[in-house]
């Protein structure tokens, strides 16, 4: 017979045991049960991590459409758009999950999601009181990390594949970041990665003239340095602290690998894109190919 972990471990030694394992970052699979031998397998060198949704912001560009509702509560294919980047995250493996949005709609979008029951994963929400950029609303959730990986992602960006290839991918780094990298044909909108043969050389954030069309898509993937380094940049011209800032940062550390993203991929910020991301949902009946 085998048994979940939770369910099975109950005396005081087991579960000291289990506090060990999960210490070391290995995540235990089931707890099987022979002949009377209590047997503990696990996955060694799996790395947990975290999930954070960024949610806020105020969707002007979607106007009048954001006026009675956060963006992220808009329907894409059959489903609110937020529902995508949640069900992304568990497909990952992810499920200690933080969703950080704006005052005004946090009501709505807790309304929306619940506890995270019906996706499989556990749901902390933080309110981001004011729009200071990407890398603020990310430092909100420093304590939720508490020196685990996180795997960010904004709550507009929609996939047509699953994003688990490249967490993976992340998961086997000693060290530093991760980004996701998307050939667009309007990288003026974007964060553009000027790349060599090998490596990303810089992040420009929505520049006038462009060094490739490799566009910085709206996940991103971090170490406990993270933190450290959000607390150390400078806010922008624009007055916001830059997530581009962040990722020049580990650039400049040697530790930015990236991935290319398989498949189409929008950002759902305009009329245009918020149109294909429901074209692209539709077609898939809002599921995620993997």
């Amino acid at each position: 017979m085998v048994f979940s972990v939770r369910s099975w471990v109950q005396n005081p030694v087991s579960r000291l045991a289990l506090r060990v394992v999960e210490s070391w970052q290995i995540r235990p699979i089931v707890i099987s049960y022979k002949s009377g031998r209590i047997r503990l397998i696990v996955s060694v060198g799996y790395r947990v991590m975290k999930g954070i949704i960024l949610g806020g912001g105020l969707g002007a560009r979607l106007s009048p459409l954001t006026e009675i509702t956060n963006k992220h509560l808009l329907p894409v294919g059959k489903e609110p758009m937020i529902w995508h980047v949640v069900k992304q995250l568990v497909l990952s493996d992810i499920t200690d999950i933080m969703v950080i949005t704006s005052t005004h709609h946090m009501g709505s979008v807790v309304n929306s999601l619940g506890s995270g029951k019906r996706f499989g994963c556990e749901l902390t929400y933080r309110v981001q009181e004011e729009a200071g950029g990407i890398a603020h609303a990310l430092a909100l959730a420093q304590k939720f990390a508490a020196g685990d990986n996180i795997v960010v992602i904004l709550g507009d960006n929609i996939f047509e594949y699953s994003i688990a290839p490249y967490v993976e991918e992340f998961r086997k780094q000693d060290q530093g970041g991760r980004v996701l990298l998307k050939e667009v044909g309007d990288p003026e909108r974007f964060g553009i990665a000027a790349m060599d043969e090998v490596q990303i050389l810089q992040i420009e954030e929505k520049p006038s003239q462009p060094k490739s069309n490799h566009a910085v898509v709206g996940c991103y993937m971090y170490d406990a340095q993270v933190f450290d380094i959000v607390d150390k940049i400078v806010p922008s011209p624009r007055g916001e602290l830059e997530i581009t800032s962040v990722n020049n940062e580990y650039i400049a550390r040697g530790q930015l690998q990236y991935s290319f993203v398989r498949g189409r991929w929008t950002d759902a910020g305009t009329f245009e894109s918020l149109n294909e991301a429901n074209v692209l949902l539709m077609n898939n009946g809002n599921n995620i190919l993997v």
